[in-house]
């Protein structure tokens, strides 16, 4: 009789295991999938960080009456770059973002800087960039759900919480 119950403790012990097993690797896999997703977003807030210096040059060899604006700019890039957190990105991204929407509204007053082929190219590669940086954001923010959901779920929720997994904050910028 001791011999069956050590056997069926033991059993459970297993399926307890794999299923443990099973969970851990599904947690795994959602947060590996919402770290590419966030390093994808990354690459194409660097890219536009990139190129927020060559607008700024631009800009300023045709106008000096922007400065103030070109500055601003300018200071709001340094702080989207220090962000740590996601709560932070968004802020400071959402910051950049309406910065950068006044730059190019100032540049519609100078029709020579319009038609600059330089601020033309400028201006396609940072649609092209603000695109890409949507596209990714629907791709991070639908990994975020799903990661979410998955760490809130019963019984991931139990395995999540040993692991100390937490609900990530969904990220939010405006369009140019």
């Amino acid at each position: 009789m001791f011999k069956t119950i050590l056997g069926s403790i033991g059993i459970i012990a297993i399926v307890l295991l794999v299923i443990f097993i099973l969970i851990y690797n599904k947690l795994v896999r959602t947060k590996n999938l919402l770290n590419e997703s966030w390093n994808n977003i990354n690459i194409q807030l660097k890219r536009r960080y990139d190129l927020v210096p060559n607008l700024i040059a631009t800009i300023k060899n045709y106008s000096n009456h922007e400065i103030t604006t070109l500055e601003r700019v300018g200071q709001l890039r340094t702080i989207a770059m220090s962000a740590n957190s996601i709560e932070n990105k968004t802020k400071t991204e959402k910051n950049l973002t309406n910065g950068l929407k006044s730059l190019l509204a100032a540049a519609e007053n100078h029709p020579d800087l319009k038609a600059s082929h330089n601020f033309d190219n400028i201006q396609k590669e940072l649609n092209s960039i603000q695109s890409q940086l949507k596209l990714n954001i629907n791709y991070y923010n639908s990994a975020n759900q799903n990661y979410n959901n998955a760490i809130a779920s019963f019984p991931n929720n139990l395995v999540a919480r040993i692991l100390k997994y937490t609900p990530q904050a969904f990220f939010e910028i405006n369009s140019i």
